[in-house]
């Protein structure tokens, strides 16, 4: 993109913003290449396991523990490590706020505007297994893709909801310990690498989104729990939808403070308000991005913050047919399950947290909140289902776990020409070496990381891999 495509009323905006010198810094950066990045799912493997065994030339993102650079020439979404969820596509700086904001093992995480989901797999795999992740977004079709990276990732304890922040505030008063908001924005940001974002600029612009940040950030606030931090970030430069927005938070809720990031190499402190930080794609090897982390302060007033926020405290009702429906399991579907789950190892499961529904079995997230009257797509794994009184696994269970972890497994190697053939949903076939003497459910794996189940007949493996995530 030229800059005689770009919008005036932008250009004086940025000239302002950075200065003639450095303006056209900025503007020269619009002929370099974009620059392709993956982030190690952490969740499975390290970064230095993957960098042994990955098929291409990667080099490391400076300021992302396991962010690495590929070249334009590679093509990782077309391989069976994709599949096998080891890494996620993501522009580096965009990988910046997840990387950052501080996340522990059992912690109750919300992603607020989490679609499609780069942020929000690097949080589960920050979890490791623990505490629970409740990722959402607004948009129904995006709250899907949403979910599906997620399960190809392997994070089981998350909820994936599509609803109003409004409304999640109803469900989650000071619930949760982390909260990241990454706001949609005029995307300023993203000019270099998408020409569709400085139409929607010309639509909408700051001042639009502006009014939006600031009704996403007053609802999570009132979401995080004293002592809990949240962390804002957009991919525009926009003063109004960053600096002015952090500026907002910290005028109209006293218990809220800024928190000072440190500086890394290219990335520069933030205008006018001392400890955010801006990304440039002028200063380093990616596309602009703003952070900020808060911090909300546990002293807490007379009255407590929720009836500061609402007037009255926040109750909590459960419908009488949410009651029915998170009830345990039945005694019809408990032996079948359990038979699977005896295959399982090094697993152990809670029976409380075991959920059916709709013929479905979901094993909840540690903490879940039953009777929430939220739009779920999913309540935690979603095990599988009952098929003429069979257990069926689900893709989502084959992913969560990990090699060793179910009895009987087929493990090809990468190159084998069998894992694409079995990624496209056809039958594969077993030497004779392969073939154990029990028919049954088979955990299929690439180079040790699972890809899905199959059911094995003899030397015959019938291909159960999920028809909407096929090879094409």
């Amino acid at each position: 993109m030229r800059e005689n495509e770009l919008p005036e009323a932008y250009l004086e905006r940025m000239r302002g913003l950075l200065g003639e010198e450095e303006y056209l810094h900025y503007i020269n950066s619009f002929q370099e290449e974009e620059w392709k990045g993956l982030r190690v799912n952490t969740h499975k493997l390290s970064p230095e396991e993957f960098q042994k065994m990955a098929p291409w030339e990667l080099e490391k993102i400076p300021w992302i523990p396991n962010g690495f650079y590929y070249r334009e020439g590679d093509r990782p979404a077309r391989d069976p490590y994709y599949f096998a969820g080891l890494y996620y596509l993501q522009e580096p700086s965009a990988m910046t706020p997840a990387s950052t904001l501080p996340i522990t093992p059992g912690d109750k995480v919300l992603d607020l505007c989490a679609a499609p989901g780069g942020k929000s797999t690097e949080l589960g795999a920050k979890l490791k297994g623990q505490g629970m992740l409740v990722a959402n977004d607004v948009s129904n079709s995006r709250a899907k893709a949403l979910l599906k990276n997620l399960e190809m990732a392997g994070i089981a304890n998350v909820c994936v909801t599509s609803d109003t922040p409004r409304r999640l505030t109803e469900a989650f008063p000071e619930f949760f310990d982390k909260i990241l908001v990454d706001a949609p924005c005029s995307g300023e940001g993203m000019f270099r690498k998408d020409k569709d974002m400085v139409k929607d600029w010309l639509l909408h612009g700051p001042d639009h989104y502006a009014k939006l940040q600031r009704e996403i950030v007053e609802e999570a606030v009132k979401m995080l729990k004293p002592g809990g931090y949240l962390m804002y970030s957009t991919c525009t430069f926009s003063i109004e939808e960053d600096e002015g927005i952090v500026n907002y938070i910290l005028d109209e809720f006293p218990d809220m403070c800024l928190l000072s990031l440190p500086l890394f190499e290219g990335a520069s402190d933030g205008i006018g308000l001392s400890g955010c930080l801006r990304l440039f794609p002028h200063k380093l090897q990616g596309e602009g991005h703003f952070i900020a982390l808060l911090y909300k302060q546990p002293s807490v007033p007379q009255k407590s913050l929720m009836e500061i926020y609402y007037g009255k405290k926040a109750k909590r009702e459960t419908p009488a047919d949410e009651k029915k429906e998170s009830s345990p399991l039945s005694q019809k579907w408990y032996p079948p399950l359990a038979e699977f789950l005896s295959h399982c190892r090094g697993k152990e499961w809670e029976p409380q947290r075991f959920m059916e529904k709709n013929g479905l079995i979901y094993y909840l997230p540690e903490g879940f909140l039953k009777g929430a009257p939220l739009r779920y797509l999913r309540t935690g794994l979603l095990l599988g289902e009952e098929k003429n009184g069979r257990f069926e696994p689900s893709q989502a269970f084959a992913m969560a776990l990990k090699k060793g972890q179910f009895d009987h497994e087929c493990s090809f190697s990468r190159e084998d020409p069998r894992v694409i053939r079995y990624l496209k949903g056809e039958t594969v076939f077993l030497s004779e070496e392969e073939t154990e003497k029990e028919d049954g459910w088979r955990l299929v794996l690439a180079d040790g990381y699972p890809l899905g189940w199959a059911k094995a007949t003899g030397q015959t493996l019938k291909n159960k891999y999920y028809p909407g995530w096929r090879w094409l």
